[in-house]
């Protein structure tokens, strides 16, 4: 495990865009493994901005995203997709056809996720995999449990991750109850792994995230186990490493 620490999340948003940039001009047909919530946002638009300088090109580029709410259609403005469209795709080269994420209005849920694991077994392995961390030490959707789930799965949110996500709705009762989430398997086979962190909410699950045993009532600890994992964070973020 590697650790960058940052004086700020703009200089922590550059530090995990100066990766995904060097990962596209080496590979410009790379996976890039990519994951939505406010923590990636900064790093969202330096690639823009990159890219609109003419020094990033995405032509060629293919994407998978990590999760997707249940219940919501792609023109929610709350869904991950539209995250993904208005924070990244529609600003830069991508093929819409090479970004990938669940859906999550399918009707046959477990048809959905075999889809997506073979989407992902199709364009994988990933080449880098970006993850932020939820309070409860969540990455992805991958909620704190009795084992680590291994492929993509339905899961059930816990009322933490409810009450972190209800500021983006109009009422905690309108935040979905289920979400489609790549599983700790398929991160786990990334070749490299960045996490974004910012805060002093964030400085005691990253204490315990990577500090403390492995064990999947914390699921990003896992990534302990990484043979090249990057942990990006401000100074309140890591404050207590």
């Amino acid at each position: 495990m590697r650790i960058i620490a940052t004086e700020n999340y703009d200089a922590m948003s550059r530090q995990a865009a100066n990766i995904l940039s060097a990962q596209v001009i080496m590979k410009p047909d790379c996976t890039l493994g990519l994951a939505t919530g406010s923590s990636p946002i900064g790093t969202y638009k330096v690639l823009i901005e990159r890219y609109e300088q003419g020094d990033l090109d995405f032509s060629q580029v293919k994407s998978i995203n990590l999760d997707e709410y249940v219940g919501l259609s792609p023109e929610h403005d709350q869904s991950y997709r539209y995250f993904m469209q208005h924070n990244l795709f529609d600003h830069i080269n991508i093929d819409p056809a090479n970004t990938n994420v669940p859906n999550g209005l399918a009707k046959d849920v477990k048809a959905e996720c075999d889809r997506y694991n073979k989407v992902i077994e199709e364009l994988g392995p990933i080449d880098v995999q970006v993850l932020g961390l939820g309070h409860d030490g969540h990455i992805g959707f991958n909620e704190p449990a009795e084992d680590f789930a291994t492929l993509t799965h339905l899961v059930d949110l816990t009322d933490v991750t409810i009450e972190a996500n209800a500021r983006f709705f109009a009422s905690a009762n309108e935040v979905p109850r289920q979400a489609l989430t790549m599983g700790i398997g398929t991160i786990m086979q990334a070749k490299k792994v960045i996490m974004v962190v910012s805060g002093k909410d964030k400085a005691e699950i990253v204490k315990k995230a990577f500090t403390g045993p492995v064990t999947p009532e914390v699921p990003a600890s896992i990534l302990q186990m990484h043979p090249d994992f990057v942990l990006i964070g401000d100074q309140d973020a890591l404050s207590l490493l």
